[in-house]
Parts: C-alpha cells; structure tokens; sequence
C-alpha cells in the first residue's frame, strides 16, 4: 500500500532517473534551512575538546519545525575527532565479544572476530571488497535481538565508556541531564546501501533520546511521523553531524534510502592541535589517528562509506537491569 512515506523513500532511492534533491534540507549548503529553527543550549561544558569536539559555542543547533523533538547539530567535531571515532567504529567496535552481522555468514572465522584486523591483513583484494559490502552492523552494550525486537540481560556486554561519556556530553548540552548510554547499533553503508523506514521501539524508556553519528560519505535521513501516512522529510547528512530523535520525534518512522558521495574529505585536514584527551579516550589510537600510514586504510574505506553510530539508553531511571 503506498503511503506518503514508502513513496518519498522510494522516490529518493531510485538510480535512475537520479532523484532531484532540490527537496533535501542541508544546514551545511543553506538549502531549504526554513525547515530549521535555531536551538540555544545553555549547558555549556568545559573540556569536551578532550572527546574530539568543538567548544559548545561553535555548535550550529536546530530543531526541525515540521518534526518537534527532532534536533540536528551541524558537526561539532575536529577533523581529529572524526578520525578517532570512525577509528573507534571499524577497528574496535565490530570486534568480539560485540556481535556483528558476519557471524552469520560463510566468512572467514577470524574476520568474524575481529574485522578491521583480518580487512587490513590480507593481501587478496576479492576478499577485501567482499568484507567491505559485507559487514552491515555492529552492536554494543546490550545486543539488540533483531528476531525478537527484545534487548536481555543474557546478551550484554560492558558498554565502551569513551562512548558513554561522549554522549553524557551530548545529553548535558542538549538537556538531557539523565541521559545514560547502554546499547549502540553501528551501521555501516557501502555505496548503493539503504536502511528501510522503522522505527524504534524496544527500549523499556522510550523517553530517552537516540543519539544517531555519521561519518563518512553523505546520507539521506528520511523522517516521518508515526503513521506512515504523515509527511516525511529530507535531511542531507554530512560527516560528522549528529541527529537527535527526542520527544515527539522517538518514535517516527525513519529511513535512510541513499548514500551520496561526498568529497570533501574534512576529516583529513591536516591541522591537529594539542589538547588534553580525556581519561576515557584511547590516547594511543588518537596519536595514531594522525599518522598518514596508520590513517590511510580507514580514510580509504570513507571514501565510498558511510558508518552511523545510533546510541540508546534502555533502562529506566536508576534500572541496572532489564
């Protein structure tokens, strides 16, 4: 049955024609930023640059006026920040005891245990090009049960606490004191790759927040309502930018039906400041971040990908269980 969602999704999935995206709202370009209202946060927090952020007073916040609860914030991270998390994504968070959609697959057993590690050891480029369009997601702290719809104590791990804090960060400037991460879902989107319209419902405090962190190549976010039969609308995503679905928006269908390239590359500038790096952050993966022999293989996989980093709380209040 088609609906005024499935059609915008297929609309801007198609290949060809190549949609028009005269339509896209994209705070970087300017283009249709009628759709977005100015968001002042007044918890500005010291140190954040240890976490690979900009100071809080560069941040550009919007709320997007046809979907209340839906906050955009232009990239708020140095070139250094994105290096060190899109690091984090493919060399870390896909590594056992984390599940991976390559457990699933006729893969070698070893790169089901530690992608990025077998990825960048083998020589063979067939073997490379098929882990690259294979590895799909990742997930962390409680594993979501994609079968079920259902998180359990049984599947769970200790949450990355880089990560953790980071978005505690978030939630602070965007007032959300309480906010406490438990579960991500690492997307990764090789050109050509989409995510069908879902929402999300399987957390016990569906009050809380989803923080959702591109990286990489362009992607368009596509936002409903809760029935697919509302208006949807069209975000252009760049590396770096992060959308906030809090409030009316938690629970709105969204999607993500095509990847578009970008070339501008702005995690590779070439200007690292010195900084004080916070207690949870790796120290040793973010000197190695700005090395071009140890950087060159992830900027290469960024080049055709985009990954998103979607972190959620589960529990509610003070919970330490489900």
């Amino acid at each position: 049955m088609s609906t005024n969602f499935t059609e915008a999704f297929k609309f801007y999935k198609r290949k060809n024609p190549f949609p028009d995206l005269s339509g896209l709202v994209d705070a970087h370009s300017g283009q249709n930023n009628e759709s977005l209202k100015p968001i002042r946060c007044s918890n500005a927090l010291e140190n954040v640059t240890g976490f690979g952020l900009l100071s809080p007073e560069e941040w550009k916040i919007h709320e997007l006026k046809h979907h209340p609860g839906l906050l955009f914030i232009r990239n708020p991270f140095t070139a250094s920040g994105q290096r060190y998390w899109a690091a984090r994504c493919l060399k870390d968070f896909p590594k056992s005891p984390n599940r991976t959609n390559l457990q699933t697959q006729r893969l070698p057993e070893d790169s089901q245990k530690d992608f990025w590690g077998f990825f960048t050891a083998t020589d063979d480029e067939c073997v490379r090009k098929k882990l690259k369009s294979s590895l799909r997601w990742s997930t962390l702290g409680y594993h979501h049960d994609w079968d079920n719809k259902i998180y359990t104590e049984e599947e769970k791990h200790p949450f990355p606490e880089d990560l953790f804090s980071l978005t505690g960060i978030l939630g602070e400037i965007l007032n959300f004191p309480d906010y406490r991460a438990q579960a991500a879902i690492v997307n990764f989107y090789p050109q050509g790759s989409t995510l069908a319209g879902h929402t999300d419902h399987s957390e016990i405090d569906l009050e809380a927040p989803l923080f959702s962190i591109s990286f990489g190549q362009d992607a368009i976010f596509l936002i409903g309502g809760t029935s697919k039969d509302d208006p949807a609308t069209a975000l252009r995503l760049h590396s770096g930018d992060i959308v906030v679905m809090s409030r009316e928006s938690r629970l709105c269908y969204h999607a993500v039906p095509k990847i578009l390239s970008d070339s501008q590359e702005i995690w590779n500038a070439e200007y690292f400041p010195e900084i004080t790096l916070a207690a949870e952050m790796d120290g040793d993966l973010w000197e190695k971040c700005s090395r071009k022999s140890f950087w060159s293989p992830f900027n290469e996989y960024l080049r055709d990908c985009r990954i998103n980093l979607n972190i959620r709380q589960v529990l509610s209040g003070n919970a330490t269980t489900l």
